[in-house]
């Protein structure tokens, strides 16, 4: 029973871990499009002491206005697609904390779903990104691509994966010991 409640509070960690990670996405989102569309509306005509914003932010910066266009298109499309991989998350543990154990089939299936979009979403994303910013460069000028590296979703959807398997494993062993289809689940 002790390893049952470590798994518990695990998964009520994760839930809340998403739900907060979920939130954090969602206002990403929201102030890269407020930056884009405030770049867009005041970098060219607004003036402080006669020196346009455009010109201060590749003075100080070193970045063209092009360049904060594509990085802020990029980071508000890998945060949707982390949001919705966070929502499904929450969504796994809050099967997981229903049925009481990881070890049914439905919550198996369920986590396996999890992995495989934490393999696809992350490379549609970044994919997508780099539509956007290949567009950028051909509209405005001086626009150098985003550094995005998501190669570590890859290693933590195959994790979730092969997770996903023994959990079938272990429903699947209880299904055999009680002659039952699995979805109760089995109790450590």
């Amino acid at each position: 029973m002790n390893t049952l409640h470590t798994i518990q509070t695990i998964s009520k960690i994760g839930k809340i871990l998403s739900k907060i990670i979920f939130v954090f996405c969602i206002v990403g989102f929201c102030i890269c499009i407020v930056g884009i569309v405030s770049l867009g509306v005041g970098a060219p005509t607004l003036k402080l002491g006669g020196v346009t914003l455009e010109s201060i932010l590749q003075t100080e910066t070193d970045v063209t206005a092009g360049t904060m266009y594509a990085t802020m298109a990029a980071a508000a499309i890998l945060c949707a697609g982390e949001g919705v991989l966070a929502k499904f998350a929450a969504h796994y543990f809050d099967r997981e904390l229903k049925d009481g154990t990881p070890f049914t089939l439905d919550g198996a299936k369920e986590l396996l779903r999890l992995g495989i979009l934490s393999i696809c979403i992350p490379v549609a994303t970044q994919i997508i990104a780099q539509i956007v910013q290949t567009i950028l460069e051909k509209v405005l000028t001086d626009v150098e691509p985003p550094n995005m590296d998501l190669a570590g979703s890859a290693a933590v959807g195959v994790a979730l994966i092969v997770m996903a398997l023994l959990c079938k494993y272990g429903a699947q062993m209880q299904e055999e010991k009680t002659g039952g289809d699995g979805s109760e689940g089995v109790n450590l």
